[in-house]
């Protein structure tokens, strides 16, 4: 793909909210909650209806629920079900479109736990896997070929080299390579994160020429995260938007936003908060093109 990637549709005049997309979040700990911040923050500005945090430490609600009052949470604190080897039955019964996993979850026994269980789960829909949701995959790949929707992972070089369990080289085509790699062997739609992010199932190939080296700062792929899954809800909604494309699009949305960001605060001030506050702009001139 080498023109820019078409953004979302636009919804009807008379659309609801339940029309502009249901993202369930699964991110965050008490020690790491501006992941999930961002996260949800970055989904609601990339269009989202509805926007849940599931939440395993209450502590996480008071966390969030300032910087982001358009949040909805799913407590599930007291289930006992992922103790006993199931995906916690609140998770399973609540209605979204996609799900976004992985920032912020930390890489403790009961992530890896979880985080297979969502892997195997019968939802149907589109999954995010990202940050500490791929390091339960070092070096077996294969297994997110379980997830029964679109998968889609997003590693940094770091992250890739873990999954592939080799060095992946900074060249344009050895990145290429490892992202086609990924794909291949996850099933799932492949953004390896970096200058020139590539997104790639494996045959389609999309290299983004938006972003600049202030986006080199933490939180920013929590950012992209949410965009993404934004993005994948309006192509489970949309007729004739494939899942390839809302996912190179929510790329380039993220770093046009960087470098809007860029233009106003200087490469060494950005912070993943301007990410999204430049969205709205950067999605808007993407509209009018």
């Amino acid at each position: 793909m080498s023109h820019d990637p078409a953004p979302p549709p636009m919804l009807p005049a008379d659309a609801h909210k339940g029309q502009a997309g249901r993202v369930l979040c699964i991110c965050g700990s008490p020690a790491m909650p501006g992941a999930a911040t961002l996260v949800v923050r970055a989904a609601q500005r990339a269009g989202a209806g509805l926007v849940t945090l599931v939440v395993f430490q209450r502590e996480l609600i008071a966390a969030v629920s300032p910087c982001s009052p358009e949040t909805l949470f799913l407590d599930v604190s007291r289930t006992q079900d992922l103790f006993a080897g199931r995906l916690p039955r609140e998770i399973q019964e609540h209605r979204h479109d996609v799900r976004v996993v992985g920032p912020g979850l930390s890489r403790s026994g009961r992530t890896r736990e979880l985080v297979r269980r969502i892997v195997e789960d019968e939802f149907a829909g589109p999954l995010v896997l990202d940050a500490d949701a791929l390091n339960v995959f070092h070096g077996a790949p294969e297994l997110i070929l379980q997830a029964h929707g679109t998968a889609v992972v997003t590693p940094h070089v770091r992250e890739a080299e873990r999954l592939l369990d080799r060095e992946v080289p900074a060249d344009a085509d050895a990145r290429l390579d490892a992202a086609r790699e990924i794909a291949e062997r996850t099933g799932a739609l492949c953004v390896l994160k970096g200058r020139g992010t590539v997104v790639t199932d494996g045959e389609r190939v999309y290299v983004n020429d938006t972003g600049n080296s202030g986006m080199a700062t933490a939180g920013s792929g929590d950012v992209l995260c949410g965009v993404i899954g934004a993005y994948l809800a309006a192509s489970i909604l949309a007729e004739d938007y494939a899942p390839f494309d809302a996912v190179a699009a929510a790329v380039h949305a993220h770093g046009a936003a960087g470098d809007l960001a860029l233009v106003e605060r200087g490469a060494r001030g950005i912070i993943a908060s301007d990410l999204i506050e430049h969205l709205p702009a950067a999605q808007r001139a993407t509209e009018r093109a």
